[in-house]
């Protein structure tokens, strides 16, 4: 007789026969809590094979400082109006050494490449000074061996009509100052402000003439520079002081420059319009090019030799009297009365580095970024020997990049000794915003 043994079956609590329910099928017997902790693992599995939800990520935040300043866009002799000017910043904010913007371009129906920083009205106006035929000429009074001429280019429209008269053309923007050879030095000073983004300077080439319209000295085989003549700028008619757009003394000048004072001089609209960040590009690059004419004319920042003209005209001795100090050469475009416009810009070449003249500097707190930007970038020098190739009677004449250099060398000198001055007396940079 077999014997049977009965097990019998437990009885189960409602919840707990729920739980056991599913697997009695299966023939599994699983308590309880083991049954939850199975249940769990199949929901973080079927959680984890569910589709991804819709990104709700928010976007990245823009950076603090930007990565280098950006160029300006407005052609300077468009008749546009300057750009609004950020707030100063910092020149110890973490910014790229290089200049922004960097690049070349090919002109149409041209080969050869051209930089960036020459805009297409400034190529248009080299070729018109430098392969522009003479049809006419004017004496500019007063200013010895400087001459204007109006110009036409071969297979113009207007090439077989000439002026009715120089003034008529000149208005046309086809007008030229012919200087000195010894101003040579202006079409480097051209090239210098393209190349740090200024913009204020007028085009300019070098040339050697041959019309039978101009006198012999004219014509003997000299490089002189010839200058584009602007038509609108905007004159004094006082003829002893026709050489500014508005009077304007050192005293004057240094008050406008003071923190968080407003730009103005009683009664005299064109230098109210003049905002704080022209004076910064006009001392950046007179003291570069060592320009004394504008800010300093009597040589007041430095001891001159007995040759220099503030010496011989007896000007160094008002240095005593500051109320007597006046500005000289601030020049402003009718159709652009707030943008300085840079002219006579030789400079001294050979100006000695113990006697660089920091007068020129004296008020300025801030200066524009860009060109901050690209006298750090340690590449003032190759980016002022691309832009003077465009210049082949120039670049011929001083016997090529190895010419140049000696040159170059000294304002690329005169540029750390900036950028150090900048450095010790804590001064800021400021940046355009786009037109």
């Amino acid at each position: 007789m077999k014997l049977k043994f009965v097990v019998p079956k437990p009885e189960l609590t409602d919840g707990e026969d729920k739980a056991q329910r599913p697997w009695r099928r299966l023939g599994m017997k699983l308590s309880a809590p083991a049954a939850v902790g199975v249940l769990l693992a199949l929901a973080l599995l079927a959680l984890i094979h569910l589709p991804p939800p819709p990104d709700h990520s928010p976007l990245p935040l823009p950076a603090l400082s930007p990565p280098g300043p950006p160029w300006e866009v407005a052609d300077p002799l468009s008749g546009g109006q300057a750009c609004r000017e950020r707030l100063p910043v910092p020149l110890t904010r973490s910014r790229r050494d290089q200049p922004p913007g960097r690049g070349r371009r090919r002109r149409r129906g041209v080969e050869r490449e051209t930089p960036l920083w020459l805009s297409e009205d400034d190529l248009q106006k080299m070729q018109l000074l430098a392969s522009g035929q003479v049809v006419s000429k004017t004496r500019i009074p007063a200013h010895g061996q400087v001459m204007r001429v109006g110009l036409q280019l071969v297979g113009d429209a207007k090439g077989n009509v000439l002026p009715a008269s120089p003034e008529k053309d000149c208005q046309d923007g086809r007008c030229g100052l012919i200087k000195r050879p010894g101003d040579l030095y202006e079409v480097l000073a051209f090239h210098l402000d393209r190349v740090l983004g200024l913009n204020r300077s007028l085009p300019a080439v070098a040339r050697r003439f041959t019309s039978h319209l101009l006198p012999y000295s004219y014509t003997d085989g000299s490089l002189r520079p010839i200058i584009w003549w602007a038509p609108d700028l905007q004159h004094l008619e006082d003829a002893n002081n026709d050489q500014n757009s508005c009077a304007l003394g050192w005293l004057q000048y240094q008050d406008m420059l003071q923190p968080h004072r407003l730009t103005l001089v009683a009664g005299d609209a064109p230098c109210s319009r003049i905002p704080h960040g022209e004076w910064s590009r006009l001392a950046l690059f007179d003291f570069l090019l060592q320009v004394h004419d504008r800010l300093d004319r009597y040589c007041c920042g430095f001891q001159p030799d007995p040759s220099e003209p503030c010496m011989e005209e007896m000007l160094h001795e008002k240095c005593r009297n500051p109320e007597e100090l006046v500005l000289v050469h601030i020049l402003v475009r009718r159709s652009a009365p707030s943008r300085l416009v840079f002219i006579d810009n030789a400079g001294r070449p050979q100006h000695p580095e113990e006697k660089l003249n920091f007068r020129l500097l004296q008020g300025i707190d801030s200066f524009p970024a860009a060109a901050v930007a690209t006298l750090r970038s340690g590449r003032l020098q190759s980016l002022l020997l691309e832009s003077l190739r465009m210049d082949r009677e120039l670049w011929e004449s001083q016997g090529g990049a190895k010419g140049l250099i000696p040159l170059l060398q000294t304002i690329d000198r005169r540029a750390r000794i900036l950028l150090r001055y900048i450095q010790e007396h804590n001064l800021t940079v400021f940046e355009d915003l786009p037109c």
